[in-house]
């Protein structure tokens, strides 16, 4: 069975060109690439009565036919839900929401925000083990999330992807690596695999990685400027 896996942070549906939400845009990149099971990162929840606090997952569900499931990792003011989202043109089963426990000290300067993993079984799609992240900012957030990952791998029929904020090179991933698979291995000759800033991107902070049952045919960065991050598209095969 054949698969279009995308990855996708969406900047909560702000699109880049216009500074304003844009559900329309981000459904048309999702539809455009054929996307048939997409994971989602900052994707806002319903809170305050404004627009960028609608049902972003649902909308976008309605948007593209498929199904869509919502996982909060942090509720900003308490009030407005924030984190991951799935969509998918199959059920999407067996849905979990994993926290990943934040430092209990801050070692860095930097921002800090509660993450979380979401992990669900697409039965109609060969079985396969899907797990959703956005990991944060700093080193100590980096080593909670590969532990938290770590332990939810399961070892047969899985693709992770998300936002790690991590670059290749990055030696807190090698526990990843030593599990799965990253997809990069498939990128076409001369691809590098960055996707941000979106208009002019140099970094690789963007995963897909598979289990090795899981067949990946290619992988690509698509030239779409609408997120502030370009979507990251691997074909597989189970």
């Amino acid at each position: 069975m054949k698969l279009r896996i995308m990855s996708f942070n969406t900047q909560h549906c702000l699109n880049c060109q216009t500074n304003r939400i844009d559900f329309k845009a981000f459904a048309r990149v999702i539809n455009d690439l054929g996307a048939d099971i997409v994971g989602l990162q900052e994707i806002r929840g319903i809170g305050m009565n404004r627009e960028e606090y609608d049902d972003q997952t649902g909308i976008l569900a309605e948007l593209t036919g498929m199904h869509g499931y919502f996982a909060r990792a942090i509720s900003f003011g308490g009030v407005d839900p924030f984190g991951n989202a799935l969509l998918s043109r199959y059920p999407i089963e067996n849905v979990s929401v994993i926290p990943i426990p934040d430092p209990e000290v801050r070692r860095f300067k930097g921002y800090y925000e509660t993450r979380c993993v979401l992990k669900a079984k697409i039965s109609a799609a060969g079985g396969l083990n899907v797990l959703v992240s956005h990991f944060g900012l700093n080193p100590d957030e980096h080593e909670n999330a590969v532990e938290t990952v770590e332990k939810v791998i399961d070892s047969a029929g899985t693709v992770l992807m998300g936002d790690f904020n991590m670059r290749p090179d990055n030696p807190l991933l090698d526990p990843v690596r030593a599990k799965l698979t990253d997809t990069a291995c498939r990128f076409d000759a001369g691809e590098n695999g960055f996707t941000f800033p979106s208009w002019k991107p140099d970094k690789k902070i963007d995963y897909i990685f598979t289990s090795g049952d899981v067949n990946v045919i290619r992988a690509e960065i698509p030239a779409c400027v609408v997120s502030d991050h370009r979507p990251y598209v691997a074909d597989i095969e189970i």
